[in-house]
């Protein structure tokens, strides 16, 4: 019989006491992730921190649409799994009605955790009354995905790419499972089993991407969308918004969801039975060099 090993836990040094970024601009709120010496990880700061800067720009009634960005060479490199500022047993006081994940032993600490932070909080942001867009450049990965598909539009740079590559884990997938909904089932397969980087223009072909322009234009062309949502009527940027999401609700996006939500836990308890740790002994370094090595990168 295997041991169940705890993630051990380490102090907490974060680098910055503002994760994320908050300026309204012609009625434009602007929320950018900002840890771009580590290409935008998530940890539980910056999620917290993002999540109350979307409850701030939903509040703002000058507010009429949300951008989301990144500061830095990448959108998002994912789930924070390697930095200073890892705080996996750190508790936050906004639990979505979940109980606290510190007092949790073993899988149940993830999986509590994770029903808040990650499936709890991406289901919130993506029913926001406003429409959101998000700016993309570089790398969006894994956790990265989840914010950028949460969105309802996503515009991107041409060296932009996406990847999730968390089947090296034996994990199916990131935690917000919309793979099978943002790309034609086989290529999701293909996207989820080699783990290989999508280019944008590849997304695009998809639907996943809106447009794609050079990164010096990035900002640009974002402002230029966000100023025309602004313009259209707030009730109808709404309800067209309820609608489609609606359409993919009976598709069955949520229940679908949910499935792969526990096959992504049941995967987390079964790493930490055979090896000791939840996501199968692969760190940010790890991740990377994998990543890199994939890609073709010196």
């Amino acid at each position: 019989m295997h041991e169940l090993v705890e993630p051990k836990k380490v102090d907490i040094v974060y680098e910055t006491e503002n994760p994320v970024t908050y300026e309204v601009i012609d009625h434009v709120a602007w929320v950018t992730m900002d840890r771009p010496d580590f290409n935008n990880a998530q940890n539980g700061q910056m999620t917290y921190a993002l999540d109350d800067a979307f409850n701030r720009a939903v509040q703002d009634d000058d507010v009429r649409v949300i951008v989301l960005a990144g500061n830095g060479k990448h959108f998002s490199a994912g789930h924070d799994i390697g930095t200073p500022g890892r705080d996996l047993h750190k508790q936050f006081e906004n639990r979505l009605m979940v109980p606290p994940h510190v007092t949790k032993p073993a899988a149940e600490l993830l999986y509590t955790r994770e029903q808040e932070q990650y499936l709890g909080m991406c289901r919130r942001w993506r029913d926001i009354p406003k429409p959101t867009v998000a700016m993309v450049q570089g790398a969006c990965i894994a956790g990265g995905l989840m914010l950028a598909w949460v969105c309802d539009l996503i515009i991107a740079s041409e060296d932009a790419f996406f990847q999730d590559p968390v089947n090296r884990m034996g994990i199916p997938g990131v935690e917000y499972f919309a793979h099978a909904f943002e790309l034609p089932p086989r290529v999701a397969k293909e996207f989820l089993l080699l783990g290989e980087r999508m280019t944008a223009q590849r997304a695009q072909q998809f639907g996943m991407v809106n447009r794609i322009v050079s990164r010096e234009d990035l900002r640009a062309e974002v402002t230029s969308v966000a100023a025309k949502l602004a313009a259209q009527p707030r009730l109808g940027n709404w309800l067209t918004k309820q609608a489609v999401n609606h359409v993919e609700e009976l598709r069955g996006k949520r229940s679908a969801m949910d499935a792969v939500f526990h096959m992504h836990h049941f995967a987390h308890a079964q790493n930490d039975l055979v090896q000791g740790n939840s996501i199968g002994g692969l760190g940010a370094k790890e991740m990377a060099a994998a990543n890199k090595k994939q890609a073709g990168e010196a």
